[in-house]
């Protein structure tokens, strides 16, 4: 079962822009936020919101101050130039793929959107070994992918499932039949989608 007490001590960013198909979110640190492909949570009252994460940016706050090239490393500009890093900011795009409610995991996008403001936190490992049971929320990342890359966003979704050690011989012809079931059998997509995950993945047995 899935806890769902807000934790503030374990998020790392909010919520700046909401959708109920999507959301946006700010790190309060520039320099810590999820990795393309990962998922992250939004507890409330009710529910457990997941989304994966579809798209990073960083840049500077201030339109006034526009980040430009130094030729040092980032260790030399902490030293010498600390304040231009106050200026940096991560903002990251999730697409919502599921919610927690009720002792039920829900492959479909939540009764409502984050509330802006909301903590935003790493999914945990039970979390992400629940969710992945399933594919069921492929749909919603082809149906929500617009500003990525879908093959590119498969990838990295199968290969933090190889990283978790959740990607079973089965789990993997189950995604792959489902990306091929909702492509509409588009052979030399799946084909190149397969040779392009080879390299992680070729340790599964009989693959």
């Amino acid at each position: 079962m899935l806890k769902l007490p807000i934790d503030k001590h374990h998020s790392f960013a909010e919520v700046i822009e909401s959708s109920l198909y999507s959301f946006t979110a700010q790190s309060w640190e520039w320099d810590y936020f999820p990795s393309f492909g990962s998922l992250v949570t939004i507890h409330t009252q009710q529910r457990i919101i997941f989304g994966i994460v579809n798209s990073l940016q960083t840049g500077s706050m201030d339109p006034g101050r526009y980040p430009f090239t130094y030729k040092k490393t980032e260790e030399e500009l902490r030293a010498e130039q600390p304040h231009i890093f106050e200026f940096l900011q991560t903002k990251f795009s999730c697409l919502t793929v599921g919610f927690y409610e009720k002792n039920d995991m829900i492959y479909q996008v939540a009764p409502e959107p984050p509330k802006m403001h909301a903590f935003v936190s790493h999914a945990t490992t039970a979390q992400q070994a629940q969710f992945f049971t399933t594919c069921a929320y492929l749909h919603l990342i082809f149906n929500g992918s617009a500003q990525t890359s879908t093959d590119e966003l498969l990838l990295a979704l199968l290969r933090k499932q190889t990283e978790l050690n959740v990607l079973t011989q089965e789990s993997l012809f189950e995604f792959i039949d489902t990306v091929c079931l909702i492509s509409g059998d588009d052979y030399r997509r799946l084909k190149i989608l397969v040779s392009r995950s080879k390299s992680f993945i070729n340790h599964i047995e009989k693959f």
